[in-house]
Formats: structure tokens, sequence, C-alpha cells
């Protein structure tokens, strides 16, 4: 192998359990992590492809107790057990990963991160470049000499800069500076008073842990001095903890994780097991069942219109990451575009809201100036407002948002989307795919039998009176453009929209497995 790639499986379980909404499988198994856990693993595959890696595992942790709870009791111990709807889907993460063709590595008595660095050692041993998927800082120390970490949703290089830009330091040192500022997310105890900026100017000054204690009695400041020679023991105990072992015996050979095509057959009964029929259908014929597996599907959460509305506004661009990295880990996005006009020619861009779990949307304000009265629309305009934060600009949120849009991961849904091309279209982004539209669901599902129209299916479906737009604009001579309405009627609106989308693509999607329509739409 020329380049490994080393995934982190257990931040990949994690960080898809809480990123998904609950779902199950016919028989009542929470399925939601599994299906946040497939996707990043698509992601993942479709972003290293061609000149990408030749090699490629998933790595596990398999046991709450290790050798460091040997050298401290106390090792994770205030860690709450796993939530029940992820006990059960355990064993099905090895199962995806081997439908997938990859090599599961796991080891008892050791966690995950000493298994990843024990293969990048072999890997770079043997003159192979190692790349690590995962956001894990305590993996951050690995980096260096032909080791890069690679964030698994925002796509982005974790190299040496970044090691400094987080730690203060270069990645030889980090080991220094957990074991003195400690992490107490697993326990580990550090110096106390000590936090990382502190710890990284004193590995900086002192050049390493050793020479730090041994010249403790140096330090000018006697708060930082008398803690330092009072809990040296336990900064070296924390070293211990920290510390990456990378001698593990491996379980299975370094040149047994040379990447391997899936079994078409082998992952598409695997998915259809599971009742994944979008995934199933975003693979095409990469992923064909044999026709043994039964054809079931995974069952959303009850999908009513008492779920709580929790709706944000992002005028920053980290809130903004958050949001895009939810709809990556979920693998579906509701979009919505806000607009100053109808017609699609004449139209700017003022916002755009997005939604990847029932009842909690965001809309992101580009261009709002609400300046004019708007009479008595929605209750009038908001006296206690909040004024008008500083706005993203559509330069930066152009950028991270055509990501999402191009990924291949992740379902764009809309109503009515072919509208909302056009505008990203005119605004610079050209690709977005792959796409449901639930205009045309409810279309080919109804027929001309009634109207399709927003507003009348969130009434026929959910028994709920969607806002309209004559609500926060007005209407005849009136009427003011949709830049003007304040920021809070703005959010409610724009947020609703996508909320809703999403929760009709939920309930109408389904219905044209069970209704054969699946090749009219």
């Amino acid at each position: 192998m020329r380049h490994l790639c080393l995934i982190d499986g257990s931040g990949f379980i994690f960080r898809a359990f809480h990123a998904v909404p609950p779902m199950t499988s016919p028989d009542g198994t929470p399925i939601n992590a599994v299906f946040g856990f497939v996707n990043m693993l698509l992601r993942v595959l479709g972003r290293n492809h061609g000149d990408g890696p030749d090699g490629m595992a998933v790595v596990f942790d398999v046991s709450r107790l290790t050798f460091r709870n040997e050298i401290y009791p106390d090792y994770k111990a205030h860690r709450p057990p796993p939530p029940d709807d992820l006990i059960p889907q355990f064993p099905l993460f090895r199962t995806a990963t081997e439908a997938f063709n990859l090599p599961v590595v796991e080891l008892d008595g050791f966690e995950a991160d000493d298994l990843i660095a024990t293969y990048a050692r072999l890997a770079r041993e043997q003159g192979c470049a190692v790349t690590i998927i995962s956001s894990d800082k305590d993996l951050m120390q690995l980096i260096g000499d032909g080791v890069l970490m690679q964030d698994p949703i925002k796509a982005t290089t974790i190299g040496p800069d970044e090691v400094m830009v987080k730690f203060g330091v270069s990645p030889d040192r980090v080991v220094d500076v957990q074991a003195l500022c400690g992490d107490p997310t697993d326990n580990v105890p550090g110096v106390p008073g000590i936090g990382v900026k502190t710890a990284a100017q004193l590995i900086t000054e002192y050049g390493d842990l050793d020479t730090l204690l041994a010249r403790a009695g140096e330090i000018k400041q006697p708060k930082r001095r008398e803690s330092l020679l009072e809990h040296a023991d336990k900064a070296r105990m924390s070293r211990d903890l920290v510390r990456l072992r990378d001698d593990v015996p491996p379980p299975v050979p370094l040149e047994a994780l040379a990447l391997r095509p899936a079994d078409t057959t082998v992952l598409g009964d695997f998915l259809q097991q599971q009742g994944f029929r979008s995934l199933l259908a975003r693979l095409g014929n990469r992923a064909q069942p044999s026709g043994d597996a039964p054809p079931v599907t995974a069952t959303p959460a009850p999908v009513t219109a008492e779920i709580t509305a929790d709706y944000h506004l992002i005028t920053d661009l980290e809130t903004l990451q958050q949001w895009l990295d939810e709809a990556v880990a979920a693998g579906v996005v509701a979009i919505d575009t806000e607009t100053t006009a109808i017609d699609v020619q004449r139209a700017e861009l003022v916002g755009i809201s997005l939604c990847s779990i029932p009842g909690k949307a965001a809309y992101i304000p580009i261009k709002h100036t609400p300046d004019a009265p708007i009479g008595d629309l929605l209750g009038g305009p908001s006296a206690d407002a909040p004024a008008i934060p500083p706005l993203l600009t559509w330069e930066q949120v152009r950028e991270p948002l055509a990501a999402l849009c191009a990924d291949p991961s992740v379902l764009k849904v809309g109503q009515n989307i072919k509208y909302d091309l056009h505008i990203l279209a005119r605004h610079g982004i050209a690709t977005v795919a792959p796409l449901d539209d639930t205009l045309v669901l409810s279309y080919v599902l109804d027929g001309g039998g009634q109207g399709h129209g927003f507003d009348e299916l969130c009434l026929r479906h959910f028994g709920h009176k969607a806002i309209s737009f004559t609500d926060v604009c007005g209407s005849g001579k009136k009427m003011i453009t949709f830049d003007r309405v304040p920021l809070d009627q703005a959010l409610t609106y724009a947020a609703e929209d996508a909320d809703y989308t999403l929760r009709l693509h939920r309930l109408l999607k389904p219905r044209l497995v069970s209704e054969r329509m699946a090749t009219v739409y």
C-alpha cells in the first residue's frame, strides 16, 4: 500500500447518533445511528477514490476497561453508559462495515486510538502515507512525518498548523500539554489551575514535561510553582493516560487492510434489510439486493404537527458549519430560498433556510433591511425585536453551502425545488444533487384531484396552518419585499418552510414504494 486511511469508527458512531433523528426498523429496533454511520462511510469512500488511499480500515473501541484503568482506576469512570437507543445498534456498525468489504479492527483491553497509532506506525515503517479520519484531539499527537488527519464531516485536513492553533505546540508536544491541563471528558486529572494556554507556554519555555517538572522550583508565579511541585506525579500519570500506545499486537495484518470493492449483493442485502431504501436508490448498481432480503423500510419517528418548533438564526460561520455538519450526518436536508420577487429572473436572494431534523430548522439571512412599517401583519412589527446583528455575506456562505449542495451523500429536499435551483444557479451554486421535490411527490401520489401547494399540503397532512407570504409581506399597496421583513418574523416564516418540507418528505416518500409509484416519480 502507498496510502492507508484509518477511520475512527467509534467517533463516527456517537456523532451519527446525536445528529440523526430517531428511526426504527420494522421490528422496532432503533436504527438512526446506523443510518448516519453508513452515510458517513459513503462520504469517506466517495471522497477518497481515484488517486485516494488504497488501504482502509474502520477501528472500534470494544470494551470500556483498558490498560489505562490499571494505571488510574477513575479513568473515564464518570462517563454515563451508552443511551438505551444506541445499545442495540452496536452490532450493526460492524455488520455495516463488513457490508462495505472494509476490515473491522478492534482489540479488547485497548482503545481504538491505540490501534490507530499502531497501524499508523506500521504503515509509516513501510513508507506508506496515513490519513486518519477523525476530529478527535487525542489523535493529533500522531500528526507529522506522513501522517495527517481529516475531519469526517467538514473534509478539512488537520496538519501541524492546525495542531499549533489548537494546542499552541507542535504535534510531538501535544502529550505534554495534555498531561498538564488534563482532560475532564476522560477524567484525566492533570495539574490543577493549568489550562491549555498556560501549559503550552510552559512546554514552549522548558522544552518538555520532564524538564519542566525538574525545574518547577524556578517558576516565579507562586501558585503555578506550588501546583506543579505538589502535583508532579499527577502530571506524569496523566501523560501515561493520554499518550497513545503504538505497540499494540495488530489484530489484523497490515497487508489485509488493502482496499477491496464491496460485493454489490452483500451491500444491497444489508441496506435492504435495514430498510435504507434512499441509500439503495443513491448507490444504484453498486448495491443490488439478491432478492432474498425482505423488502422492508425503516420507519422515522412519527411526524406530527405537535413536534416542538426549535428555530434559529445563523449569523456566524461557526454556527453555519455546525448546521451543515448536521445535514451531512443526517444524510438529508430540506432547503428553501427566500427572495425579493416571485419572478425567478428578477429575484434576488434574501436568505436560505435549512432543516435536517423535523422541528429543528435555521434561517441564514443574507440581505435584510427591515426599515419599513408593515402594518397589522403577523401581529404587527415586533416592538421588542432585537436589532439586526451583523449578517453573513453571500460570499461567506456560498462556498460551504455549495459543498453541501454538491455532496452526493446528502439528499436535498425542496417544495417546488426547481425555483430554488434557478435562484441558487443565478447566485453561483450550479450543482444541487441528489434531490427530491415534495410538490412532485404529492402530485405523483395524489394526482390532480387536489392542490399540491405548500400551505395546502401542511393543512391536509398535519392540520397545520402555515404562515403565508401575505402574513409577513402583506398584499396590494401595503406589500413589502421579503428583505424588509423583521428578522424575528422572517425566521419563523422561513424556518417553518424548511421544517414542514422535511416533514412532508418523511411522510410522502415511503408511499412511493408501498403504492408502487417510484418509477413514475
